[in-house]
């Protein structure tokens, strides 16, 4: 009954209060890492020997410091130093303090007395050299501190006099790099001793270690020297005799460095006049500088030889007879002290005729006067090329083919004179060497006109096995000038046995006469009858226009008569129809010629500048006309969408130049279009059931969209941020277009949430990688959308693709600007030709090796981008990725891939054709990390794990070459 009533009780007297919710403040909260100073202290403290102390030390040095973090790090390093007797330990703390210096954003002037310090009471000498080595780092990172740096020099001569080599290294490698630049003085650096007499003091310290019993230490100072130079300050010319005598110097490091401080004070005081010991002569510096270096190619280390080598080719302001003597191993008149007349008729007159004998032997002979004190120049320098093109070592004889190019392309007569020795360097026995010498002769062929017998000796090259040095070869036969025209039929007659014994030089051979035949048109003319086998009086067979040898002929004849036209009229009829016939085909070998009286009247249409800026003036219209596009209605937008890709198509088709642009513009404006025709109304007013053709056509236009956004950025170069900002922009109107599509066909909640979260993270992606481009993309599709971006984050997936679909839409077109220069990548495919009948047959389960040669134009990184791709009758398809071997670089924005792809398949009952094309491979993040708004903005530690998953997974290929049909046979085994 209590309980009862107890109840009651409380069911009258209590009501319920309800508190309205109130939302809880978000708590903060903050991720402290922990302090790596206390863990650092904690581990040394655990420490019980010195191996323990190392061991944590070696650990620590393999994680990172944050900035904040590193002084702290440095009092327990510091304070742990102090303490350790062991040098192993206190040399890798030593060594620590130095990496922690580099650290960015933290500032080591906090540390320099501390480390200043250390160095008082350090007896280890190894740890000494390695505290000095921290203290040259400290003070690098201290460009703004001149007192700091005064003090570091200070303390540095103060431990020159160590007695262990290597603190004497680094104390000289310190003065070298902290050393103070000459500068005039003023007020505010007299008080820091930055005068122009310390300055001086620095090198004559230095140069007082030039003959330290230490050859390290003599390499050293030497380097010190140099590094003075690197660094602005001027050196002294009297160093000069110091360096010379170190050019005889017992160890091979010493010599190096003074050979090159010999260089760079020939460089500084090329007209000075120095003394030539033993005689009354003077001569220029960088004269008596060119014969000690010429005088080192002969040293016994064959990387002194490479070096002095190297630098006589920088040496271009040495006297011309001093540069001939190189090349002649006896000494020259020019370089032997003469007598004049006066001292002669004096001599005379003072011998008296005869003698009177009062004096003993005073018509005795003269003292025969040693050779080399009246030299100008050693003999052991005569013929220093010579020396170095008859080296052992190839090194060295690359060096002196090198050497040579450099001087002779600066003197025309050297050239002649050294062309005779560069022609001997065909017959080395080493590739390299004789590659390395046909891109010197060609380098220099602008100098040059080859003999027969020279000509004789550069063809026998044509029988070398390496295809390398044959097409080498051939560029340089193409730009060299020959002298007669029995010069020209011999080259004409190697070049045919050539493209005899290896047919795949074709169009190489014929690209070298063709440039051989617009050369020398005078001297061709004579051999026309004979090259053409005409007669007077007789009609000769007609040639097999199949015939790649008379192919050749033809090619040098027609681009001799370019510039002779007195050479058609020696032509024969079916002469001028094979002419029209490679007109078609060669349009790149053959050129075009007036030809009166046959009906071939082919008149050059010369594209000169104008007709190039005139087409440029009309891409710049058509694309200003495509703008005003938004005050069209849809069919009139898309008639002109349509005409202008045509208009850019056909102008890239006539104009070469603007060829990479056109095409740029015209698969932009493809983009606009398809995109037009998605976004038609009828397709968006009806039920999905009424429209699933149209949806299915919109779907197909969205991917095609994406493939041709990544061919606009992956397969043209020389794009700006601004254009890369575009094409992400249209792609990013696709991606919309696809979400939206999605949500109209699909059901079920889940995707459409994974796709509309995706959607986000791109949008988020683009706002970071252009962030600096968002300015020029007002009122664009992406400019409303970040501006709705707070409610699309917040809004519910459906309600989320009709905001896309309005404002998408609502969008227009974005205007394209063209950088200067755009290029397209392309790539030729020269074999197979695709041309034969006969099928590779090989057995099925064996493989058989198909030979690629492909040219490729404006690619970027060909290396790690360019794939080829097999692709066979029943629909499988094999990619290769070639060895970075493969690739050759003739030239600037061209390369040249030379593979081998092996075919393997089952038994076929017939021949079939495979197809084979080349793949330009691209990956979105490796893009993205390129762009130079995301690069500035990436620090040390970010990484592309940031990246949103949407833009570091795409990767693909693009085919940009034609394909190639070759026939293969897989023939069944035999049992």
């Amino acid at each position: 009954m209590a309980a009862h009533l107890k109840k009651r009780v409380y069911e009258e007297f209590s009501k319920v209060v309800q508190i309205p919710h109130e939302e809880a403040p978000a708590k903060k909260l903050r991720l402290s890492k922990p302090s790596k100073s206390a863990a650092l202290h904690i581990d040394l403290c655990k420490a019980t020997n010195s191996t323990d102390a190392l061991q944590y030390l070696l650990q620590f040095a393999r994680k990172p410091v944050e900035a904040e973090s590193v002084e702290g790090v440095v009092r327990i390093l510091l304070e742990h130093y102090y303490k350790e007797t062991d040098n192993s330990v206190r040399l890798k703390i030593a060594s620590l303090l130095g990496l922690l210096s580099k650290t960015q954003g933290f500032s080591p002037d906090c540390i320099v007395d501390d480390a200043l310090n250390t160095l008082s009471n350090e007896k280890s000498h190894q740890v000494l050299a390695q505290l000095f080595d921290t203290l040259l780092v400290i003070g690098t990172q201290l460009p703004e501190s001149p007192a700091i740096r005064q003090r570091l020099i200070e303390m540095a001569c103060k431990h020159l006099s160590d007695t262990y080599f290597g603190v004497r290294n680094k104390c000289l490698q310190l003065l070298g790099c902290l050393g103070l630049v000459d500068t005039p003085l003023t007020k505010d650096s007299e008080g820091l001793g930055t005068s122009l007499g310390g300055v001086r003091d620095v090198q004559s310290i230095i140069s007082d270690y030039f003959g330290d019993q230490e050859p390290r230490v003599r390499t050293a100072a030497l380097k010190a020297m140099l590094q003075l130079h690197e660094r602005g300050m001027k050196i002294h010319e009297i160093i000069y005799e110091q360096a010379c005598r170190l050019l005889s110097d017992d160890y091979e490091q010493v010599r190096s460095a003074a050979v090159q401080m010999v260089w760079v004070l020939s460089q500084l005081y090329p007209e000075s006049i120095v003394p030539i010991p033993s005689s009354n002569e003077e001569i220029r510096l960088v004269d008596d500088a060119f014969g000690k270096i010429s005088h080192m190619v002969s040293d016994g280390s064959w990387m002194v030889r490479v070096q002095a080598t190297k630098t006589l080719g920088s040496m271009l302001q040495v006297s011309p007879h001093f540069l001939e003597q190189t090349l002649d191993k006896k000494l020259m008149s020019d370089l032997r002290r003469k007598r004049t007349a006066h001292e002669r008729a004096k001599d005379l007159f003072a011998s008296g005729e005869f003698s009177s004998g009062r004096k003993w032997a005073d018509d005795a002979p003269k003292e025969k006067l040693d050779t080399n004190t009246v030299n100008l120049i050693a003999s052991g320098a005569c013929g220093a090329f010579v020396h170095g093109l008859e080296d052992e070592m190839f090194e060295v004889r690359i060096a002196a083919v090198e050497a040579l190019c450099q001087l002779a392309r600066s003197s025309a007569s050297f050239a002649e004179k050294c062309l005779d020795f560069l022609v001997d360097m065909f017959n080395d026995e080493i590739e390299e060497v004789r590659l390395q010498s046909i891109h010197v002769l060609r380098e220099i062929s602008t100098h040059i006109t080859l003999r027969e017998d020279q000509l004789d000796t550069v063809l026998a090259v044509l029988e070398d096995s390496s295809r390398d040095i044959r097409e080498a070869l051939h560029e340089l036969i193409c730009y060299t000038n020959v002298s007669t025209k029995e010069c020209v039929q011999l080259a004409l007659l190697e070049l045919l046995k050539n493209l005899n014994k290896y047919p795949t030089d074709r169009n190489s051979v014929w690209k070298c006469l063709k440039f051989m035949g617009s050369r020398h048109p005078t001297l061709v003319l004579p051999l026309v009858p004979e090259l053409l086998s005409t007669h007077p009086y007789f009609d000769t067979p007609e040639p097999d226009m199949d015939d790649p040898a008379y192919i050749a002929v033809l090619v040098l004849v027609f681009n001799a008569a370019k510039s002779c036209p007195t050479m058609p009229a020696l032509f024969s009829d079916h002469t001028f129809r094979h002419y029209a016939y490679l007109r078609d085909s060669l349009s790149h070998l053959v050129p075009p010629l007036r030809l009166p009286g046959t009906g071939l009247d082919l008149v050059d249409s010369r594209c000169g500048s104008g007709s190039v800026e005139s087409a440029q003036l009309f891409l710049q219209q058509s694309l200003n006309r495509v703008s005003t596009i938004q005050n069209l209605e849809a069919p009139g937008a898309q008639d002109l969408l349509d005409f202008t890709i045509r208009d850019l198509r056909r102008l890239g088709e006539l104009q070469t130049e603007l060829a990479g642009a056109a095409d740029f513009c015209a698969t932009y404006l493809r983009c606009q279009l398809l995109l037009m025709k998605a976004l038609q109304d009828k397709l968006w007013n009806m039920a999905v059931p009424l429209c699933l053709k149209q949806n299915v056509t919109a779907t197909a236009a969205a991917q095609q969209i994406l493939e041709e956004t990544y061919k606009l950025e992956f397969l043209y170069s020389g794009l700006e941020s601004r254009q890369v900002a575009t094409i992400h922009h249209v792609r990013l109107q696709a991606k919309a277009l696809q979400l939206i599509l999605t949500a109209r066909t699909r059901q079920g909640l889940d995707p459409l949430i994974s796709s509309c979260e995706k959607f986000l993270q791109d949008i988020e992606s683009f706002q970071r990688l252009f962030l600096t481009e968002l300015p020029h993309l007002q009122d664009s599709f992406v400019d409303k959308l970040l501006e709705l971006m707070p409610r699309l984050s917040s809004c519910k997936p459906v309600e989320m693709v009709k905001i896309l679909q309005t404002t998408l839409r609502q969008s227009g077109l974005l205007h394209l600007r063209l950088p200067e220069q755009i290029h397209r990548a392309t790539a030729t495919v020269i074999e197979p030709t695709g041309e034969s009948d006969n099928p590779l047959r090989f057995t099925t389960g064996l493989v058989v090796a198909l030979d690629i040669d492909a040219t490729l134009e404006h690619v970027q990184d060909p290396q790690n981008t360019v794939k080829v791709q097999v692709l066979y009758p029943d629909g499988q398809s094999h990619v290769i990725h070639p060895k970075p071997g493969d690739f050759r670089k003739p030239g600037p924005d061209r390369h040249r891939l030379i593979t081998q792809v092996y075919l393997s398949h089952t038994a076929w009952t017939e021949p079939s054709q495979i197809e084979v094309r080349l793949l330009l491979a691209y990956s979105s993040s490796s893009a993205s990390l390129s762009s130079p708004s995301l690069a500035s903005k990436l620090g040390w530690s970010d990484s592309s794990d940031s990246l949103p998953p949407s833009e570091a997974a795409v990767e693909g290929t693009i085919p940009f070459s034609k394909s190639v049909k070759v026939y293969i046979m897989p023939k069944p085994a035999r049992r």
